[in-house]
């Protein structure tokens, strides 16, 4: 037994409402810069939907992930070193830009500046890649909330698997949010893929990165990655990625998306796991079983025989003792409620979700029917076969029994604890209809509605002398500081790769300077910019105002 540490996190599906404040602050924090203007390393997909990129689970189009060869097996299913080898200048799989939605802003400043005319100017829309005028038709989340669903709702690669009745009743069956990161997976398609080794698993925690040195661009990764989280920086040439915010984790600090999530339904903690099982978990012959497989790798933190194997493989004691405080671990392990996205990818990944269960309460609502009642409710899970079927798509390679079990567990929670808070002796036959104890169900209902910050994320800070370079960047989780990822400097493979861009991200022409500049930042209508971050709130912050008279005097 080999026992190695793994940063995971849990969303719960049912308090997603879809906000995309965890994609707009992550999106400011990690991919403002030039070159990754149409990037999410954090996106919001409305199921049933495309998802994003367009069509991203069709692996039989873009080979992502691991299968098993005829031998049994595990081989990348863009095939080996010699057919990469062969397709190395020209990679045929891989998602065109339309898929992911070409980036444009508005020409403003036609629009703020224009002279007095007979027409009503217009702020055209114009392409952040070429500059040029162009007609939007695609977005990020541009099917949201089953927006536009009449017209491409079928286009959702999931629907093929299931019911017919699922695609002529689209409007009247469900939805809901899924918000997707990078899944720093244990056995990652993405680093084997990679012909210059770029993309790396850091040994002390597990995370997914990309040293932005060795990468050349050959986009392997972009086709081997099954989810479509790795994106190619035209500007840079380089691959860039979801890096769990390892700046703020190593301090003990959540991801931004955690941090800023409104429906609080990240939770993040350590897991530890045998190293020596990845692989025949991954193996695995049934995609069917891949999630009970994968369940099996993970380790039990209070067992003497793991704490013990652990600090044999130098895990320190306090990550040790995070891993048993691990909101992680409870729900996939403890109380069995997280499944994994997609396991028939063969990837192992460790970014785990409770499947939503408003569908069912709903269901059960519109009958007039106690919405609440364990009865209702067990009957309505076991009725809703399509959703279940979907979901199963989705976090179970297709087998509804595990999602039709975990819908029965929060269903049992809900109808539990509502006895309690309504004073009423709680039935004891509710939580041993799903193989729970009233205890279980009381700290699984603590766990997903009632944790507080310390709760949902247990995180232990880096050791020194696990990290090469602990860099403490608690505050600006940026890939454009000195020396940092993505500055990889001139040449046919650094920042000069691709020309500059054309315009900027912001504004048309605000901030054209700002993007052909000899610094990141050089305005050249003012000599400073207003930092309202280092405002004391007393007076005026400086630059905001023009100079008064005495200010004029006293400056020399």
């Amino acid at each position: 037994m080999r026992v190695m540490a793994q940063m995971a996190m849990v969303m719960n599906l049912d308090k997603c409402i879809g906000c995309h404040t965890c994609s707009v602050t992550c999106k400011q924090a990690w991919t403002n810069r030039t070159g990754v203007e149409y990037v999410w390393f954090n996106n919001v997909e409305t199921r049933p939907g495309q998802g994003y990129p367009r069509r991203y689970e069709d692996q039989e189009q873009w080979k992502g992930g691991w299968e098993l060869n005829r031998n049994g097996r595990l081989t990348l299913k863009a095939g080996g070193r010699f057919k990469k080898l062969v397709q190395i200048f020209s990679n045929p799989k891989l998602p065109p830009l339309d898929a992911y939605y070409e980036p444009w802003t508005y020409d403003y400043e036609t629009l703020t500046n224009a002279p007095l005319q007979d027409h009503t100017p217009v702020a055209r829309p114009k392409s952040l890649i070429s500059g040029k005028d162009m007609k939007i038709s695609w977005s990020a989340n541009w099917d949201d909330s089953l927006g536009g669903s009449a017209d491409h709702g079928d286009k959702d690669v999931l629907l093929r698997d299931v019911s017919e009745k699922i695609r002529f009743e689209f409007e009247q069956t469900f939805m809901f949010y899924l918000p997707r990161i990078c899944e720093h997976c244990l056995n990652p398609s993405c680093a084997a893929s990679c012909p210059s080794g770029a993309i790396y698993k850091r040994e002390e925690d597990g995370i997914v990165l990309v040293d932005q040195d060795r990468c050349r661009g050959w986009r392997m990764c972009v086709t081997g990655c099954p989810y479509k989280k790795v994106y190619f920086n035209h500007r840079t040439g380089k691959a860039e990625k979801c890096t769990f915010c390892f700046p703020r984790v190593e301090v003990g600090l959540p991801t931004v998306c955690s941090e800023t999530c409104v429906g609080r339904l990240r939770y993040i903690g350590l897991v530890l796991y045998d190293a020596d099982r990845v692989l025949e978990a991954a193996t695995t012959p049934d995609d069917t079983d891949l999630y009970e497989a994968q369940r099996r790798v993970l380790l039990d933190p209070h067992a003497p025989d793991v704490i013990e194997a652990a600090e044999r493989s130098g895990i320190p004691r306090d990550w040790i003792e995070a891993a048993q405080r691990s909101p992680v671990h409870a729900l996939i392990n403890t109380y069995k409620v997280a499944l994994p996205l997609h396991p028939e990818y063969r990837t192992l990944p460790m970014v785990w979700y409770i499947p939503p269960l408003s569908p069912v309460v709903d269901a059960v609502r519109d009958t007039g029917h106690d919405a609440e009642d364990h009865g209702n409710l067990f009957a309505a899970v076991d009725a809703l076969r399509i959703p279940v079927d979907y979901l199963a798509q989705l976090f179970t390679a297709g087998d509804p029994v595990p999602v039709d079990t975990v819908l029965r567990r929060l269903a049992a929670m809900r109808s539990y604890l509502r006895d309690i808070n309504l004073g009423r002796e709680p039935d004891d036959t509710i939580p041993e209809a799903v193989g729970m104890t009233g205890e279980q169900l009381y700290d699984m209902y603590r766990l997903l509605a009632l944790a507080k910050y310390d709760e949902r994320y247990v995180i232990p800070p880096a050791h020194a002398e696990q990290a090469h370079r602990l860099e403490e960047l608690a505050t600006e989780c940026s890939l454009d500081y000195e020396g940092g990822p993505g500055m990889g400097g001139s040449g046919p493979f650094g920042e000069a790769s691709g020309g500059a861009a054309p315009i900027a991200v912001e504004n048309f022409r605000a901030l054209r300077d700002r993007q052909t500049s000899e610094t990141p930042a050089a305005p050249v209508d003012k000599e400073t910019r207003v930092n309202l971050l280092n405002w004391d709130g007393k007076g005026s912050p400086p630059g905001l105002f023009p100079p008064g008279p005495d200010e004029e005097k006293e400056s020399p």
